[in-house]
């Protein structure tokens, strides 16, 4: 089973390592066969953990909407530009400087909240230890971060292994070819529809990205 750690407010099965992820796929294999045939196209999801707080938060933002690669260049002008990666430092920069790395008007407008935020009293570190609901309600309350973002940082970030992001456009695609829907499902309907995969609808998240990627491949393959 995947690490569990007690806390003041919320006790969360958390995925740590690789282990966790091949946990969490044995079980959805067990009880779900869309599952096993998303794993035997697309194979074992990779760990996609970052770190918590606010440089974990700012690279969610950072690489949203774009490529991995886009986002990877980015992220390292960024880094190289805020030094020490803080929100004190951040908030010291022109937006120009900001913009020189990469980063467009909306997203530069995002970090200066967060960092403010991080500055007036919004404690990340403290998110560690609240419930799935208290983290989006704290995230969501900052300018520019969505339910989204408030998703991918309880997964990827906080490591919650039953974190799912409903509004995710790739995870609606691939679950309606998973499950062969006549139609993408809506954001409730994901949430039903990932009921089944509890407790482990983080990893199904990873899995169905994965899927949604070799299908993609697959499709756009150039015969030889």
């Amino acid at each position: 089973m995947a690490n569990t750690r007690s806390r003041t407010s919320v006790t969360a099965r958390i995925i740590e390592t690789e282990t966790d992820i091949r946990d969490g796929v044995r079980a959805l294999r067990r009880k779900c066969a869309t599952m096993r045939h998303v794993h035997d196209t697309a194979g074992t999801p990779p760990l996609r953990r970052q770190p918590a707080g606010f440089q974990g938060l700012a690279r969610i933002i950072v690489g949203q909407q774009l490529s991995v690669a886009s986002a990877a260049a980015i992220w390292t002008r960024t880094l190289d530009a805020v030094q020490p990666f803080e929100p004190k430092a951040l908030l010291a920069l022109k937006d120009k400087r900001l913009a020189a790395a990469g980063l467009s008007r909306p997203k530069i407008r995002t970090l200066k909240a967060i960092a403010s935020a991080a500055r007036d009293g919004l404690d990340l570190a403290r998110l560690e230890r609240a419930t799935d609901e208290e983290v989006h309600t704290a995230l969501t309350a900052v300018s520019g971060i969505g339910p989204w973002t408030a998703d991918i940082y309880l997964m990827f970030c906080l490591g919650r292994a039953d974190a799912w992001a409903p509004g995710d456009l790739a995870l609606q695609i691939a679950a309606q070819q998973a499950l062969e829907l006549a139609e993408r499902p809506d954001k409730v309907e994901l949430l039903e529809i990932a009921e089944r995969w509890r407790p482990w609808r983080g990893v199904a998240a990873r899995l169905l990205w994965a899927y949604y990627a070799a299908v993609k491949a697959k499709r756009t393959a150039v015969p030889v």
